[in-house]
């Protein structure tokens, strides 16, 4: 399949493709589903969860199919209370911010506390297998301790950094926790029939290189250093690339890339030694057909015919985002990358 000789830097007929977010909200089908059911409701049932991460697969002729799920399934489990504003994004019931916070997470065990999400790897699996390898993900650590510390989204990351400041112990003491959960968490995705996993570090580009390195990094490479081996391993940290230099010491295979950076560029920076995934800004697929064609030639490009490159957008499509635009870019990268 092209995708894995695509993550194993291996030769491939046409530069595969696929795209963060690929199973949400710019689909009529699921927004059929979501009008019956919340968002927790989708994920924690097998049986939706899968249907959901085939739609996109029966649109397009996407190059791999991407398990339906959120970053944060995992912190019931460790006991902190989350819920989906009915606008916006999610709502931590308790921001943990102290010692004593910290100290009364609970240990995530996937099994357990997640099963539901290993049932619907396993269904799409069996449904998707010698056809498109399938995506399990993950938060990464300093991602989801935003999260968990600020209640949600944020915009200038003041209560994490604060504690990251005035409190680095605790913080710590947090990321560890973190980094343990998830860890059994991408494993156990890998047990159910993960084929390849990714770790999303969404919120990591508000840090200074300094801090990344400190508090950041440390911690996505023991999760890695954990999995590595098992499956390809893809480490997205959006937002990060003016210290790129110091995101590809993480371990991963293959490294996504936003589109803040020419692809080249940042594939000099990360090492050809490794792949690179992206980067076509979301925006693009609002525009016409012929500037979503010229800015994927331009990727394509600057690639050139190296092995180890995956197209993808440089963040999640967008709920608004044009479905004929999505197939026509799904078509163009296979067109445009065909190799004779």
């Amino acid at each position: 399949m092209r995708f894995l000789d695509a993550c194993n830097r291996r030769p491939v007929d046409a530069t595969p493709i696929w795209i963060m977010r690929q199973a949400g909200r710019y689909l009529p089908e699921y927004r059929a589903i979501k009008e019956k059911l919340s968002f927790i409701e989708m994920c924690e049932d097998p049986a939706t969860a899968a249907e959901v991460t085939l739609q996109p697969l029966k649109r397009f002729e996407l190059d791999a199919a991407i398990i339906f799920a959120d970053i944060l399934l995992p912190l019931t489990g460790m006991g902190i209370g989350f819920h989906f504003a009915k606008t916006g994004g999610p709502v931590i019931e308790k921001p943990v911010r102290s010692a004593a916070d910290v100290a009364g997470l609970r240990p995530f065990d996937p099994l357990e506390h997640t099963p539901y999400l290993m049932e619907a790897i396993k269904l799409v699996r069996a449904e998707v297998d010698g056809k498109v390898p399938l995506i399990g993900f993950s938060g990464a650590p300093f991602t989801l301790a935003s999260y968990i510390v600020e209640g949600g989204g944020s915009k200038n990351y003041e209560h994490v950094k604060t504690m990251m400041f005035s409190d680095p112990g605790t913080f710590i003491t947090l990321m560890e926790a973190i980094t343990e959960a998830v860890v059994d968490y991408l494993n156990a995705q890998i047990d159910a029939g993960a084929q390849v996993v990714q770790l999303f570090d969404s919120w990591v580009g508000c840090l200074s290189p300094y801090d990344y390195q400190r508090f950041a990094l440390p911690y996505v490479q023991q999760i890695i250093a954990r999995v590595k081996g098992r499956v390809p391993i893809i480490y997205f940290a959006n937002g990060a690339t003016s210290m790129l230099t110091h995101v590809a010491q993480a371990g991963a295979d293959v490294y996504g890339v936003d589109w803040r950076i020419e692809i080249d560029r940042a594939w000099d920076q990360i090492g050809h030694d490794k792949g690179v995934q992206g980067n076509l800004d979301p925006l693009t697929l609002f525009g016409s057909q012929a500037a979503i064609e010229e800015r994927v030639q331009d990727i394509l490009d600057r690639v050139g015919e190296r092995p180890g490159h995956i197209f993808n957008l440089g963040h999640g499509i967008l709920p608004t985002a044009p479905i004929d635009n999505v197939k026509f870019l799904v078509d163009t990268v296979h067109r445009l990358s065909a190799r004779s």
